[in-house]
């Protein structure tokens, strides 16, 4: 569990960056790529809810800015939830850039509380097979 603590750390530290005046609920999540970089994001939303970017879609943008193409683990935080889960677009979006066994980590305010696959998240992805 010593590399999910700083991915948990980078995501609560993304998390205090986080953009949730409407929601009240800030969300960061840290991204470890294959380059073994962390990439981290916090939700942004605007005023034409729900047009905002969630924690997750912001790191993967940020690891996909920086040329990087697999997700290797993520870290979640919620200041509201404890154990907050990826949104179900944002498993997809994590689906395109790991594998079935990619570890996913929902954390509180102590650190990281449970771990599970991408495939626990999300069992039958769109796969890109799929467009032939």
């Amino acid at each position: 569990m010593i590399m999910a603590n700083d991915l948990f750390e980078a995501a609560r530290e993304a998390m205090a960056k986080a953009h949730a005046p409407y929601s009240k609920f800030p969300v960061g999540a840290a991204i470890r790529a294959e380059d073994g970089k962390i990439y981290t994001g916090a939700n942004i939303e605007n005023l034409s809810f729900p047009e905002g970017w969630c924690a997750e879609t912001t790191a993967i943008s940020h690891m996909v800015m920086a040329g990087q193409r697999k997700i290797l683990e993520v870290a979640v935080i919620a200041e509201k939830l404890a154990l907050c889960p990826p949104c179900g677009g944002c498993r997809q979006r994590l689906a395109e850039f790991s594998g079935a066994s990619t570890q996913i980590y929902l954390c509180d305010e102590a650190g990281v509380k449970k771990t599970l696959s991408l495939s626990d998240l999300l069992p039958h992805s769109f796969e890109t097979e799929i467009l032939g």
